[in-house]
Protein backbone atom coordinates (compact mmCIF):
# COMPACT_ATOMS: atom_id res chain seq x y z
CA UNK A 1 0.00 0.00 0.00
CA UNK A 2 1.61 3.43 -1.17
CA UNK A 3 1.66 5.60 2.19
CA UNK A 4 0.72 9.76 1.62
CA UNK A 5 3.33 12.36 2.54
CA UNK A 6 1.38 13.67 5.13
CA UNK A 7 0.00 10.24 6.51
CA UNK A 8 1.43 9.85 9.75
CA UNK A 9 1.81 6.70 12.01
CA UNK A 10 -0.99 5.25 14.41
CA UNK A 11 0.29 3.08 17.76
CA UNK A 12 -0.26 -0.27 17.23
CA UNK A 13 -3.51 -2.36 17.56
CA UNK A 14 -4.21 -2.64 21.18
CA UNK A 15 -6.05 -5.95 21.21
CA UNK A 16 -6.68 -6.35 24.62
CA UNK A 17 -8.40 -3.18 25.28
CA UNK A 18 -10.98 -3.92 22.31
CA UNK A 19 -14.04 -4.51 24.39
CA UNK A 20 -16.72 -4.26 21.20
CA UNK A 21 -16.80 -3.91 17.50
CA UNK A 22 -18.15 -1.77 15.43
CA UNK A 23 -18.48 -2.32 11.61
CA UNK A 24 -19.49 -0.80 8.45
CA UNK A 25 -22.01 -2.55 6.33
CA UNK A 26 -21.84 -1.21 2.52
CA UNK A 27 -18.66 -2.72 0.31
CA UNK A 28 -17.09 -3.63 4.06
CA UNK A 29 -20.01 -6.81 4.68
CA UNK A 30 -20.85 -7.27 0.88
CA UNK A 31 -20.30 -4.76 -2.74
CA UNK A 32 -22.90 -1.89 -2.50
CA UNK A 33 -22.78 -1.24 -6.23
CA UNK A 34 -24.25 -4.67 -7.44
CA UNK A 35 -27.06 -4.56 -5.13
CA UNK A 36 -27.70 -0.70 -6.58
CA UNK A 37 -27.88 -1.61 -9.98
CA UNK A 38 -30.41 -4.97 -8.99
CA UNK A 39 -32.53 -2.57 -7.32
CA UNK A 40 -32.47 0.10 -9.64
CA UNK A 41 -33.14 -2.82 -12.57
CA UNK A 42 -36.19 -3.70 -10.29
CA UNK A 43 -37.65 -0.06 -10.01
CA UNK A 44 -37.06 0.44 -13.61
CA UNK A 45 -39.21 -3.00 -13.92
CA UNK A 46 -41.87 -1.40 -11.65
CA UNK A 47 -42.23 2.37 -13.74
CA UNK A 48 -42.58 0.58 -16.74
CA UNK A 49 -45.68 -1.29 -16.00
CA UNK A 50 -46.69 1.97 -13.72
CA UNK A 51 -45.48 4.88 -14.67
CA UNK A 52 -43.73 4.30 -18.42
CA UNK A 53 -43.50 7.61 -19.12
CA UNK A 54 -41.12 8.31 -16.00
CA UNK A 55 -39.67 5.10 -16.79
CA UNK A 56 -38.44 6.51 -20.33
CA UNK A 57 -37.17 9.51 -18.43
CA UNK A 58 -34.87 7.59 -15.71
CA UNK A 59 -33.46 5.51 -18.53
CA UNK A 60 -31.29 8.82 -20.05
CA UNK A 61 -27.99 8.61 -17.00
CA UNK A 62 -27.67 12.09 -17.44
CA UNK A 63 -31.54 13.36 -16.43
CA UNK A 64 -31.26 10.70 -13.58
CA UNK A 65 -28.18 12.17 -12.47
CA UNK A 66 -29.29 15.56 -12.96
CA UNK A 67 -32.97 14.76 -10.84
CA UNK A 68 -30.84 13.09 -7.74
CA UNK A 69 -28.13 16.26 -7.60
CA UNK A 70 -31.04 18.48 -8.00
CA UNK A 71 -33.11 16.56 -5.09
CA UNK A 72 -30.19 16.52 -2.87
CA UNK A 73 -29.63 20.35 -3.28
CA UNK A 74 -33.36 21.52 -2.42
CA UNK A 75 -33.25 18.99 0.64
CA UNK A 76 -30.02 19.60 1.81
CA UNK A 77 -31.21 19.35 5.42
CA UNK A 78 -32.09 15.28 4.08
CA UNK A 79 -28.39 14.50 3.30
CA UNK A 80 -28.09 11.86 5.61
CA UNK A 81 -31.37 10.04 4.45
CA UNK A 82 -30.81 8.32 1.56
CA UNK A 83 -33.97 6.54 1.73
CA UNK A 84 -35.78 10.23 1.69
CA UNK A 85 -33.58 11.30 -0.92
CA UNK A 86 -34.18 8.30 -3.40
CA UNK A 87 -37.54 8.37 -2.77
CA UNK A 88 -37.91 12.42 -3.59
CA UNK A 89 -35.89 11.66 -6.33
CA UNK A 90 -38.49 9.13 -7.99
CA UNK A 91 -41.46 11.92 -6.91
CA UNK A 92 -39.26 14.19 -9.47
CA UNK A 93 -39.37 12.41 -12.41
CA UNK A 94 -42.79 11.13 -11.78
CA UNK A 95 -43.85 14.94 -11.56
CA UNK A 96 -41.57 15.98 -15.01
CA UNK A 97 -43.03 12.90 -16.51
CA UNK A 98 -46.66 14.56 -16.16
CA UNK A 99 -47.19 11.01 -13.84
CA UNK A 100 -48.89 10.72 -10.53
CA UNK A 101 -46.28 11.47 -8.12
CA UNK A 102 -48.09 9.65 -5.48
CA UNK A 103 -46.40 6.66 -6.98
CA UNK A 104 -43.45 7.82 -5.61
CA UNK A 105 -43.86 5.72 -2.17
CA UNK A 106 -44.75 2.52 -3.71
CA UNK A 107 -42.02 3.07 -6.41
CA UNK A 108 -39.70 3.26 -3.51
CA UNK A 109 -40.79 0.31 -1.67
CA UNK A 110 -39.74 -1.78 -4.68
CA UNK A 111 -36.60 -0.33 -4.94
CA UNK A 112 -35.94 -0.63 -1.18
CA UNK A 113 -36.89 -4.16 -1.03
CA UNK A 114 -34.47 -5.45 -3.37
CA UNK A 115 -31.94 -3.33 -1.99
CA UNK A 116 -31.62 -5.20 0.66
CA UNK A 117 -31.04 -8.46 -1.49
CA UNK A 118 -27.30 -8.34 -0.77
CA UNK A 119 -24.63 -10.89 -1.28
CA UNK A 120 -22.18 -11.20 1.72
CA UNK A 121 -18.51 -11.64 0.90
CA UNK A 122 -17.35 -15.13 1.64
CA UNK A 123 -15.46 -14.39 4.29
CA UNK A 124 -18.30 -12.80 6.18
CA UNK A 125 -20.52 -15.17 7.77
CA UNK A 126 -17.65 -17.15 9.11
CA UNK A 127 -16.22 -14.31 10.56
CA UNK A 128 -18.99 -12.91 12.39
CA UNK A 129 -19.78 -15.81 14.11
CA UNK A 130 -16.80 -15.75 15.66
CA UNK A 131 -16.35 -12.06 16.16
CA UNK A 132 -20.04 -11.78 17.85
CA UNK A 133 -18.50 -14.68 20.25
CA UNK A 134 -16.17 -12.68 21.78
CA UNK A 135 -17.09 -9.18 21.07
CA UNK A 136 -20.61 -7.42 21.04
CA UNK A 137 -21.29 -5.87 17.20
CA UNK A 138 -22.94 -2.97 16.61
CA UNK A 139 -23.74 -1.65 13.30
CA UNK A 140 -22.70 1.53 12.22
CA UNK A 141 -23.43 2.66 8.70
CA UNK A 142 -24.56 5.87 6.61
CA UNK A 143 -26.46 3.39 3.92
CA UNK A 144 -29.98 2.15 4.30
CA UNK A 145 -29.70 -1.29 4.38
CA UNK A 146 -31.83 -3.26 6.92
CA UNK A 147 -29.75 -5.80 9.30
CA UNK A 148 -33.19 -7.70 10.07
CA UNK A 149 -34.25 -7.71 6.46
CA UNK A 150 -30.22 -8.29 5.16
CA UNK A 151 -30.66 -11.44 7.54
CA UNK A 152 -27.79 -10.27 9.78
CA UNK A 153 -29.28 -9.30 12.76
CA UNK A 154 -28.55 -12.50 14.85
CA UNK A 155 -24.35 -11.51 15.25
CA UNK A 156 -25.68 -7.27 16.51
CA UNK A 157 -26.52 -6.29 19.73
CA UNK A 158 -27.62 -3.09 17.92
CA UNK A 159 -27.15 -1.28 14.93
CA UNK A 160 -26.64 2.57 14.09
CA UNK A 161 -27.91 4.74 10.71
CA UNK A 162 -26.62 8.03 9.81
CA UNK A 163 -31.08 8.11 8.50
CA UNK A 164 -32.18 7.25 12.22
CA UNK A 165 -29.68 8.77 14.19
CA UNK A 166 -30.01 12.22 12.24
CA UNK A 167 -26.17 12.47 11.37
CA UNK A 168 -23.64 9.87 10.11
CA UNK A 169 -19.83 9.10 9.74
CA UNK A 170 -17.00 10.70 9.53
CA UNK A 171 -18.83 12.82 12.33
CA UNK A 172 -17.99 12.07 15.86
CA UNK A 173 -21.45 11.64 17.90
CA UNK A 174 -22.55 8.36 15.46
CA UNK A 175 -19.39 6.50 16.79
CA UNK A 176 -19.68 7.53 20.29
CA UNK A 177 -23.92 6.48 20.46
CA UNK A 178 -22.52 3.49 19.17
CA UNK A 179 -19.60 2.54 22.11
CA UNK A 180 -22.26 4.11 24.43
CA UNK A 181 -24.68 1.69 23.37
CA UNK A 182 -22.96 -1.35 24.83
CA UNK A 183 -21.47 0.87 27.87
CA UNK A 184 -18.00 1.76 26.48
CA UNK A 185 -16.06 4.33 25.97
CA UNK A 186 -14.95 4.97 22.12
CA UNK A 187 -11.45 4.15 23.12
CA UNK A 188 -12.26 0.72 24.12
CA UNK A 189 -14.06 -0.15 20.33
CA UNK A 190 -12.78 -1.21 17.64
CA UNK A 191 -14.31 0.46 14.32
CA UNK A 192 -13.93 -1.89 11.02
CA UNK A 193 -14.82 -0.12 8.08
CA UNK A 194 -13.81 0.27 3.98
CA UNK A 195 -13.51 4.02 3.83
CA UNK A 196 -10.92 5.68 4.99
CA UNK A 197 -12.32 9.34 5.42
CA UNK A 198 -15.77 8.35 6.95
CA UNK A 199 -14.69 4.87 8.66
CA UNK A 200 -11.05 5.24 9.48
CA UNK A 201 -11.61 9.01 9.75
CA UNK A 202 -13.66 9.40 11.53
CA UNK A 203 -12.94 6.67 14.03
CA UNK A 204 -9.94 8.25 15.07
CA UNK A 205 -11.22 11.50 15.42
CA UNK A 206 -14.06 9.93 17.92
CA UNK A 207 -11.29 8.39 20.08
CA UNK A 208 -11.42 5.05 18.56
CA UNK A 209 -9.32 2.29 17.12
CA UNK A 210 -10.07 1.74 13.56
CA UNK A 211 -9.42 -1.44 10.95
CA UNK A 212 -9.57 -0.57 7.77
CA UNK A 213 -10.64 -3.37 4.94
CA UNK A 214 -8.97 -3.00 1.85
CA UNK A 215 -10.31 -5.45 -0.86
CA UNK A 216 -8.95 -3.96 -3.74
CA UNK A 217 -5.41 -1.74 -4.57
CA UNK A 218 -5.67 1.44 -3.08
CA UNK A 219 -3.13 3.77 -1.34
CA UNK A 220 -3.77 5.67 1.81
CA UNK A 221 -4.62 9.10 1.55
CA UNK A 222 -5.64 10.56 4.79
CA UNK A 223 -4.01 11.72 7.52
CA UNK A 224 -3.49 9.51 10.45
CA UNK A 225 -3.31 5.91 9.48
CA UNK A 226 -5.56 3.42 10.95
CA UNK A 227 -3.93 0.43 13.51
CA UNK A 228 -4.43 -2.32 11.49
CA UNK A 229 -5.06 -2.87 7.66
CA UNK A 230 -6.82 -6.41 6.58
CA UNK A 231 -7.69 -7.51 3.27
CA UNK A 232 -11.20 -9.26 4.39
CA UNK A 233 -12.45 -10.10 7.68
CA UNK A 234 -11.10 -13.59 8.08
CA UNK A 235 -7.52 -11.54 8.43
CA UNK A 236 -9.05 -9.11 10.72
CA UNK A 237 -10.08 -12.35 12.83
CA UNK A 238 -6.71 -13.55 12.84
CA UNK A 239 -5.15 -10.54 13.93
CA UNK A 240 -7.38 -10.41 16.78
CA UNK A 241 -6.82 -13.92 17.58
CA UNK A 242 -4.02 -13.94 20.19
Amino acid sequence: MTRAASATEAPPLDVKRIAAITLDLDDTLWPIWPTIERAEQALHEWLERRAPATAQLLADPQVHRELRQATAKELSDLAHDLSALRRESIRAALRRAGEDPALADPAFDIFFAERQRVELYDDVLPALRWLSERYPLVAVSNGNADLQRTGIARWFRTGFSARSFGSGKPHAPIFRAAAASVGLLPRDVLHVGDDAELDVAGALNAGMQAAWVVRDARPWAEGARPQLVVPNLHALCMALDL
